[in-house]
């Protein structure tokens, strides 16, 4: 499909997610991925702040306001609880979470998974899939090229400030 891979190797595509057990038939599946010169630990914590805004381009996603720039030392969420907001607006929850591993949401219908892989003792490979039910094959490819552009954003967003 269209635009369904950025930054990921044959491998990471062919790797299990968690969002994988929510969607048995997906009409999409589309991965992103940086490599971060953080470890985990460091990573994690910037992770968690989608909780609070979606870090991609904030003109479009976040209303104009700018998504936080210092941590907010957030605990990790529990199934059940939001995953994003934007404009104040809690957007989508949380349905998996291991803890500086991976968190699993879903959101407008779709269900992504963002883990976090080390590579050494410095480096994070962050890895985000998005898979979405057959009741959006119509959309699909719309769906992939529009999360290509925001979830690209938003990885460089959260690779810059784990790095800084």
């Amino acid at each position: 499909m269209l635009a369904d891979r950025w930054g990921v190797t044959d491998a990471e595509t062919r790797a299990e997610y968690e969002c994988d057990r929510y969607v048995a038939n997906p009409s999409l599946e589309a991965w992103r991925g940086v490599t971060v010169h953080a470890t985990k630990e460091r990573l994690w914590p910037w992770l968690l702040q989608i909780r609070l805004a979606p870090y991609s381009y904030d003109w479009i996603d976040n209303l104009g306001h700018r998504s936080p720039r210092e941590l907010h030392n957030l605990t990790d969420p529990e199934p059940g609880d939001p995953f994003s907001a934007s404009a104040g607006r809690s957007l989508g929850r949380i349905v998996a979470v291991d803890h500086q591993v991976q968190l699993t949401a879903q959101i407008i219908g779709a269900h992504m998974s963002y883990r976090l892989t080390p590579i050494n003792d410095r480096t994070t490979r962050l890895i985000l899939k998005v898979v979405s039910p057959q009741s959006f094959r119509l959309v699909a490819a719309l769906l992939s090229l529009g999360d290509l552009v925001m979830a690209r954003r938003q990885l460089l967003n959260l690779k810059r400030l784990a790095e800084s």
